[in-house]
């Protein structure tokens, strides 16, 4: 491996990394604003069990899962997406895009699934990783 690429490996590691935190931020700005409303009415514990489900797999699944975590949920999750789509798949976010892109492998050369395909795998991914988290969690 030269120089330049791994500096440029790098630099990009960095630069994912980033724009992770400035998602994670944005979601605690978030609810920043709506905890400074006034005071939160009584919530049932299942029902806040369910929300902090919730939260946790939005974190998983936005963040986790596209950064290649080495996090055994996130390798469970995967692992029952390959199982399920019979196929080794790749989520990355583009530089200074907002969505998700999903690869699979075809030979050596990797292809970009369709919009379709791509709403069907990111909606049988959401679900997987809601039943993982509701598992795990006490």
């Amino acid at each position: 491996m030269s120089t330049n690429s791994f500096y440029i490996r790098n630099m990009l590691l960095h630069y994912d990394r980033q724009l992770v935190t400035a998602r994670r931020l944005a979601r605690y700005r978030q609810a920043l604003r709506y905890a400074e409303g006034g005071e939160e009415p009584a919530i049932p514990p299942d029902v806040k069990r369910k929300i902090m489900v919730e939260r946790v797999a939005r974190e998983i699944f936005e963040n986790l899962i596209v950064t290649g975590s080495d996090n055994p949920i996130v390798e469970e999750v995967r692992a029952e997406l390959d199982r399920q789509t019979g196929e080794r798949l790749t989520f990355t976010y583009p530089p200074g895009g907002l969505d998700v892109q999903i690869f699979r492998q075809h030979g050596s050369v990797p292809e970009e699934v369709a919009p379709a395909e791509k709403a069907a795998i990111l909606d049988r991914l959401w679900a997987i990783t809601l039943t993982k988290v509701d598992e795990t969690m006490l």
